[in-house]
């Protein structure tokens, strides 16, 4: 049953009142969407099994369950193409051992549906989706390091390191990392130099000290530490976010997105991105390791900040509703059958259990 609620608005957030890479200027960029700051009231309902009251905002009819299955034995098909059993052997298997451990690709699935939504066929945006989950799964083998996160479990699988060694999951991590952007430049077909030149520099972006890496150093860095929410929302848009923005941003290039559309999606990606960790936050705590696939309640145990820990379960909740419906504001502008399924992975994002 529908009820009102007021979440209120975020405004001190980095990501609303300065958004990422805005900082930067960049010649692939038009001029970023600005964020609404005034709070709203939004209509929110239980949904079920879900971690918060999601945004009841009105979604088209559309067969997501169908189009996820679909979408996602694609990209499985495409990545076990892309990565074949050969010498050196030990380094092949561990590298196909955590890519096609499984997972909800989540990445891949955002870069097509991005491409699509702007026009682009999803051929064009496989070499790039898979590219995306091979940076993924770079980033857990390495995350679940004894030196790093010191995780046993991945995927409800023994992590990499646990199977194959500490030296050989770190070079299948490199090796992964590599061979996606060798992938994306070899594989694309029938799209110009210049937009494959520009997802590539998207997706370095989301790598390096502006993305991933600082944001994981900065986590490291902050274990044990009183973290404030300014400083846990940059670790989380680095660390998290940004990768979930170069899948959308890189589909909608490939796919011939003009500067609006492309920073439309870019938008709506900065929201799912950070409401990925607030609820990865939520659940670390509310679920088992059974049901995560991984173990539960560590990050509290490491000393760790969340935003459950900052700001409540609650109120942790309540942002991520904020995050949802900003993120399907931004779809409103496209076409709602072409974005459908952005609307649809916005909420699967949202309601995931693990």
């Amino acid at each position: 049953m529908a009820v009102s609620a007021t979440i209120p608005s975020y405004g001190n957030s980095t990501l609303f009142r300065n958004p990422i890479n805005d900082f930067k200027k960049s010649p692939y960029r038009a001029p970023i969407f600005r964020f609404k700051l005034f709070p709203k009231k939004i209509k929110a309902r239980h949904a079920q099994n879900s971690v918060f009251e999601s945004t009841d905002i009105p979604l088209p009819t559309f067969p997501f369950e169908e189009y996820m299955i679909r979408k996602a034995e694609q990209v499985n098909k495409a990545l076990d193409e892309a990565v074949v059993l050969q010498p050196p052997v030990k380094i092949h298997k561990a590298m196909r051992y955590s890519l096609l451990a499984g997972g909800k690709r989540v990445r891949p699935l955002l870069c097509i549906a991005s491409c699509e939504l702007v026009g682009g066929d999803e051929s064009w945006a496989m070499p790039a989706a898979c590219a995306l989950e091979m940076i993924h799964t770079m980033s857990l083998i390495h995350d679940d390091l004894p030196f790093l996160d010191n995780d046993e479990r991945r995927r409800s699988k023994p992590a990499s390191h646990e199977v194959f060694g500490e030296s050989t999951a770190i070079l299948a991590g490199d090796a992964l990392l590599s061979l996606a952007l060798e992938h994306v430049a070899v594989n694309i077909a029938g799209v110009s130099p210049d937009r494959v030149v520009r997802a590539i520099a998207e997706m370095c972006s989301a790598i390096g000290v502006e993305g991933l890496v600082g944001g994981e150093f900065v986590d490291i860095a902050s274990e044990g530490k009183d973290v404030s929410l300014k400083e846990l929302e940059y670790i989380h848009v680095h660390k998290t976010a940004k990768l979930l923005e170069a899948a959308v941003v890189c589909g909608a290039v490939i796919g011939g997105g003009n500067a609006i559309e492309v920073e439309r999606v870019r938008n709506y990606a900065r929201c799912i991105g950070l409401l990925f960790q607030v609820v990865d936050d939520i659940l670390d705590v509310t679920k088992s390791s059974e049901e995560l696939g991984k173990t539960a309640g560590k990050d509290l145990a490491s000393g760790k900040a969340t935003y459950p820990k900052l700001m409540g379960i609650e109120n942790a909740k309540s942002f991520a509703g904020e995050l949802l419906g900003q993120a399907i504001e931004e779809l409103a502008y496209f076409e709602a059958s072409k974005a459908a399924p952005l609307y649809f992975l916005a909420n699967y994002i949202a309601s995931r259990q693990n």
